[in-house]
């Protein structure tokens, strides 16, 4: 079997275009899957914060606060406001209804809104302006 260096360097590159970490790609019998660790500046900003977060989860769960969970529907980039400078969409302690948008997740550069689960007073924002998020990984608490 041969192997197209063109196929993986193109798949190599969009990892870092879309800052992701693995990719795959099917064409009849073959499948490449490219992947990658992503060791940088800002991952160590992002590890770092990612340290805080966590010990703002332990604290919370230290003192029994809970809350409900805002959660990013899908794996991207998040953003606290429509374009930079902008007014943020949630700031805590402010109050917010059922379907406002609290944040955009950016995804192969499609900005898709993040609607709140619920009504609420925002308690906590989990997650840095410019942070890549997981599906499913919590986003802002709300009480």
């Amino acid at each position: 079997m041969k192997i197209d260096k063109k196929i993986i360097k193109e798949l190599s590159d969009y990892l870092d275009e879309f800052n992701l970490t693995e990719l795959e790609y099917t064409e009849k019998d073959t499948k490449i899957k490219v992947s990658k660790n992503n060791i940088s500046i800002n991952n160590q900003t992002n590890q770092t914060l990612s340290k805080e977060i966590s010990s703002n989860k332990n604290l919370e769960s230290q003192n029994n606060i809970s809350g409900i969970e805002v959660t990013s529907p899908i794996i991207g980039t998040a953003y606290h406001a429509p374009e930079p400078g902008a007014k943020k969409f949630v700031e805590v302690g402010k109050k917010i209804k059922k379907g406002d948008t609290v944040m955009i997740v950016e995804a192969m550069k499609t900005m898709n809104h993040v609607p709140s689960s619920s009504d609420g007073i925002v308690k906590q924002i989990l997650v840095a302006d410019g942070q890549p998020v997981e599906f499913g990984q919590t986003l802002i608490i709300l009480e």
